[in-house]
């Protein structure tokens, strides 16, 4: 690749011509048409200019939070996406996006003054309008679902969307009510940073995160930026002499290269005390290094020069060039015990795989047989394909998901981290770390998802329940007809596998209403005096108004319509002989109320909630039948479920209500080891509060002159909150470790 030196050369971190992460201001028409044409030299010139004109004149005088114009959003968001060098149809679908949604302006003026091709575009990003008596979370859904339909038709619709929302939220502080600015970020955290990173633009993706905690949890990002500024201060000296060790290491073993420094973002940071049980200055990776060379040889050359001098800690190395991530991520990590015995990471990889961790989807654009537009084959060439790393959205949709629940495994599947596994014959299957077998029998196919009966993991049966690992070989097991396994909600972590079984279920229950209301109408025909084997069920279903004998069956066994007024409507003169409605169900009793369901759980049986692991919502539930107790609730991952690992019989799959992840309260329980100082209670109990927990006993467990053992039992709606608390005080200064209490 040209341009690089004979010797590594160090990059203190200048701007990159091709990124987001630049300011942007608002640009004249010629200057934005200028730098369209300065890389796109075919572009439409005339149309860019009128699309600026027709934003600037169409949103006339309306102004932004912050006082200004607004045609100056769409503007700024078409410099964003000249900052990557996208087409010319999506700087125009840019300046565009917002006139059908806030203006007069309609779709088919879009589509006759600007195309076909721009008006998709503009289509796919303009929320859904008549949804006047939808909930805000079904609005969301429904307009997320429309959203991820036109994504997967044409990945512009999402870079679009991306450039809107990072410029949203660079100006999320001139909005004046808390509650639109927290609601804002929250949706931006849990859907398009998520996106971001999907399609590989970690840069989008780590400013959208940064920039939504900055708005959902402002105290603990500053206490996170403080000590991440001490800490760079603190630093400094050892930092540059490691950055000096790795240039000299490089031009002695004559690798070309550039080295850069990376620190992390204040919501990493979070995110690392969220996920372990660990301290702010346990943290291994804050600072690291990135070696970017030549050849794709040339990385493992760097590794081997690196390990030659440097420790590797083992279980920190990975390979994501042999197995790239679902993204098309590709590079060496790997932590090391640099000079002064100081942890630091370092990512080796090339000019090419550095330009597409940087810019994911984004970096493929360019001319191909003189068209100018994005090129498949070569993000294909190094390993990301939208269209595969979309695809578990759209089959969401094709199993019939409705749009809530669509949006809730769509969270599900951008959030997981990574196993990389593989079919007898070879093919890799990458999975949600946390996946079991028939999340992966769903993704290899559909028709092997439903007739799954068992598994072979590395040759050997296992359950159905066994999370799988990186290097699994898993064979599945099949049976004849389609059925979901009993219990399948604690088997399956993946969005495809859950629709999927949804719709398994969705279609035995319509099967069994329909059955349930064919024998209540024989029964009704009978005590009307007419014989059923002279009736056709479409006959009385047309009579009825329905569409179809089926449909008037399964109304029936639901209980949606009254059999007897049905027959007697139908067949005037006859009376159904019966002293009550046969076609009602019994209406729901108090088992309904209860916290814990499942499909073996025998009606009326006793239950407890365990109180070695203390089951909150949100974690995964097993139930242990033990005798003259009843049922026994505990989290899967409690360490004394392996005292009945011989007494599989005992073993009930659980899940929790609606009940329960929605509107019941817990109690958690969090050991925290603090500085034993003055305040420290204070601080803890602040730190609580402002995660929206509620204290409702202490217990003081050890006690030396410099440390103090507290035990905080914390009332919580569910695991995710909790874990929320954790992370708040891990990041006190005073907090030494604060981890989930899960022994009585």
């Amino acid at each position: 690749m040209a341009g690089l030196p004979a010797a590594a050369q160090v990059d203190p971190g200048l701007p990159r011509a091709r990124s987001l992460e630049l300011e942007t201001g608002t640009l004249s028409r010629e200057e934005l048409v200028g730098r369209v044409l300065a890389y796109h030299r075919t572009a439409d010139a005339d149309r860019l200019g009128r699309a600026f004109d027709f934003a600037r004149e169409h949103h006339g005088e309306q102004l932004r939070a912050s006082g200004d114009p607004y045609y100056s959003h769409p503007v700024a968001v078409a410099e964003l996406l000249t900052q990557v060098q996208l087409d010319d149809v999506t700087i125009i679908a840019g300046l565009l996006h917002d006139t059908v949604e806030d203006t007069s302006v309609t779709l088919d003026d879009v589509r006759r003054q600007f195309g076909d091709d721009v008006a998709d575009l503009v289509d796919g990003v303009t929320k859904l309008t008549r949804l006047e008596y939808r909930s805000e979370e079904t609005k969301q859904a429904e307009n997320f679902q429309k959203f991820i339909l036109a994504t997967v038709n044409d990945i512009r619709v999402l870079l679009v969307k991306l450039a809107d929302r990072l410029h949203n939220m660079r100006t999320i502080h001139h909005l004046s009510k808390r509650e639109k600015r927290e609601r804002i970020a929250r949706e931006t955290m849990e859907i398009y940073a998520p996106l971001s990173r999907r399609v590989g633009l970690y840069h989008v993706a780590s400013e959208l995160e940064d920039l939504s905690f900055e708005q959902i949890n402002p105290e603990a990002r500053r206490a996170i930026q403080y000590r991440l500024d001490d800490l760079s201060k603190e630093n400094r000296v050892d930092l540059e002499r490691i950055r000096d060790d790795l240039t000299a290491l490089m031009e002695a073993g004559g690798i070309r290269c550039r080295i850069k420094g990376r620190r992390k973002s204040p919501y990493s940071i979070w995110r690392k005390l969220e996920r372990k049980s660990i301290s702010f200055r346990d943290v291994a990776d804050i600072f690291a290094f990135r070696i970017i060379v030549e050849e794709v040889s040339e990385c493992y050359q760097a590794l081997g020069l690196v390990h030659t001098v440097w420790a590797c800690l083992p279980d920190r190395f990975r390979d994501f060039i042999s197995v790239p991530k679902p993204n098309g991520y590709r590079s060496l990590h790997t932590t090391v015990r640099a000079s002064g015995n100081r942890r630091v990471e370092l990512q080796i990889r090339t000019e090419e795989m550095d330009n597409t961790a940087e810019h994911g989807v984004a970096a493929h654009w360019g001319y191909k047989n003189s068209v100018y537009g994005f090129d498949p084959d070569s993000a294909r060439a190094v390993g990301l394909d939208p269209e595969t790393n979309l695809r578990a959205f759209s089959e969401l949709i094709a199993h019939e998901a409705e749009p809530d629940e669509f949006l809730e495994h769509a969270k599900l599947e951008m959030y997981r981290e990574h196993v990389f596994t593989f079919t007898p014959k070879g093919r890799l299957i990458v999975l949600p770390r946390g996946a079991m077998p028939l999340d992966f029998a769903y993704a290899v196919h559909t028709a092997i998802g439903d007739t799954c009966t068992g598994v072979r993991i590395n040759g050997e049966n296992r359950a159905l329940r066994t999370e799988l690992d990186n290097g699994d070989v898993v064979e599945i097991l099949r049976g004849c007809e389609p059925a979901a396994p009993t219990g399948w909600e604690a088997m399956t972590i993946t969005g495809r596998a859950r629709a999927a079984l949804r719709r398994l279920v969705r279609n035995r229950e319509r099967r069994e209403f329909r059955r349930l209301g064919q024998g209540l109408i024989r029964q009704s025909l009978r005590r009307a005096g007419i014989d059923p084997v002279t009736v056709r069920l479409d006959t009385v279903a047309a009579r009825a108004g329905y569409e179809s004998g089926e449909a008037m069956a399964e109304a029936a066994g639901r209980g949606k319509i009254s059999v007897r007024e049905l027959i007697e409507t139908v067949f005037p003169g006859h009376k159904v002989e019966t002293a009550g409605d046969l076609s009602r169900l019994p209406a729901d009793d108090e088992h309904a109320k209860m916290l814990v369901s499942g499909a073996d759980l025998t009606p009326g049986v006793t239950l407890h909630l365990a109180e070695c692991c203390r089951p909150l919502p949100g974690d995964r539930i097993i139930g242990i039948q033990e005798p003259d107790i009843g049922l026994v609730v505990h989290a899967i991952s409690c360490a004394r479920l392996a005292a009945f690992d011989d007494r599989p019989d005992a073993w009930v799959d659980l899940r929790w209500t609606e009940l329960a992840e929605t509107g019941a309260v817990a109690v958690g329980r969090i050991r925290v080891t603090g500085a034993n100082q003055k305040g420290v209670l204070a601080m803890l109990c602040t730190a609580v509060a402002q995660s929206n927990g509620n204290i409702v006993a202490i217990e003081t467990d050890k006690r030396t002159v410099d440390f103090i053992d507290l035990l905080l039992d914390i009332e919580v709606e569910d695991v995710r909150r909790l874990t929320q608390i954790l992370a708040a005080l891990r990041s006190l200064a005073v907090v030494d470790r604060a981890v989930r209490e899960q022994e009585a």
